[in-house]
C-alpha cells in the first residue's frame, strides 16, 4: 500500500471556521466532507475491525466503555441550554475510572523530583478508597555509568548520580499485582520503558517538562512568539 502521510492536525483550520470536523459533528448529514487527507478514506477496514475489540467482552473493551462513560461524565449540562461546562479535573477523571473499572490498587510511577505531589495523590487516592503504591525512578540507586554513559553526560558530572531503572519500577508494581499503574513525571524514553513492562494498564498524570512546571502544551500555545525558535532553529543535541 501506498504511504499515505497521516495529517489529522490540518483539520485544525476546518474546526476553526465551521466548528466541526468531519468526524466530529452535531448533525451528520451536515457534517464538511472527508479531505482527501483523511486516514478514513485508506484506513477503513483498520477501523472497523478496531472498533470490534470494543464490543468483545475482553478488557479492552472494558476499558473503552468505560472511558467512553467517564467522557460523559466529566461535563455538566447548562441547564435550558444545549451547553456544556467541564466539571472534573484529570484526578478525578482517573479516580472515577478506577472506581468505575473496580481496581484497587493503584500503582504510581514516580519521578524523584516529584515525591511530594507522589504523596499528595496517595492521600487523594486513600480518601477515595483506593490503595497506592509509589515507586521512585531512582530504585536501587545504581550510577549512570553503569549504562555505559561519560561523566560529561551527568547532570553534575564527578559526582555519584542515579540512573532512572523504569523496567523496575514496572516489575515491583507487577510482583504486587496493582490494577492499574499512573505515571507521575517520567522522563521521555523511561515513560516507554515503563509503559512496555508494565503488566497493569497504564495512564499518564504528569508528562516531565523541566522549564514549563510540566505542562508542555504551554509550548504550543507559545509558539507563535516565546518558542517561536522551534519551527526555525534545529535542537542543539551538545552540552
Amino acid at each position: 500500500m501506498e504511504d499515505k502521510k497521516l495529517t489529522c492536525g490540518l483539520c485544525s483550520q476546518v474546526w476553526q471556521k465551521k466548528g466541526t470536523t468531519n468526524c466530529w459533528s452535531g448533525d451528520p448529514d451536515k457534517r464538511p466532507p472527508q479531505p482527501e487527507y483523511c486516514p478514513v478514506i485508506h484506513n477503513r477496514d483498520v477501523i472497523d475491525n478496531s472498533f470490534l475489540l470494543y464490543k468483545d467482552g475482553s478488557d479492552d473493551a472494558k476499558i473503552a466503555s468505560t472511558a467512553a462513560r467517564v467522557e460523559g461524565m466529566c461535563y455538566e449540562h447548562v441547564q435550558g441550554s444545549s451547553a456544556v461546562f467541564p466539571r472534573w479535573t484529570r484526578i478525578e477523571d482517573t479516580i472515577a475510572f478506577a472506581l468505575l473499572m473496580g481496581y484497587k490498587k493503584i500503582g504510581i510511577a514516580t519521578c524523584i523530583g516529584l515525591l511530594d505531589e507522589t504523596n499528595r495523590l496517595s492521600q487523594i487516592l486513600t480518601a477515595q478508597e483506593l490503595e497506592p503504591f509509589s515507586i521512585c525512578c531512582k530504585t536501587g540507586s545504581i550510577d549512570k555509568l553503569e549504562l555505559g554513559l561519560e561523566e560529561s553526560d551527568k547532570v553534575r558530572p564527578g559526582t555519584f548520580e542515579p540512573a532512572c531503572n523504569p523496567v523496575a519500577q514496572a516489575e515491583i508494581l507487577n510482583r504486587h499485582s496493582t490494577d492499574m499503574n499512573i505515571i507521575m513525571g517520567l522522563c521521555v524514553g523511561h515513560d516507554m520503558l515503563f509503559t512496555r513492562y508494565s503488566r497493569a494498564p497504564v495512564t499518564t498524570l504528569v508528562v516531565k517538562d523541566r522549564v514549563t512546571g510540566h505542562n508542555p502544551v504551554s509550548v504550543l500555545y507559545g509558539q507563535n512568539f516565546y518558542y517561536k525558535r522551534l519551527q526555525s532553529q534545529k535542537i542543539i543535541l551538545k552540552k
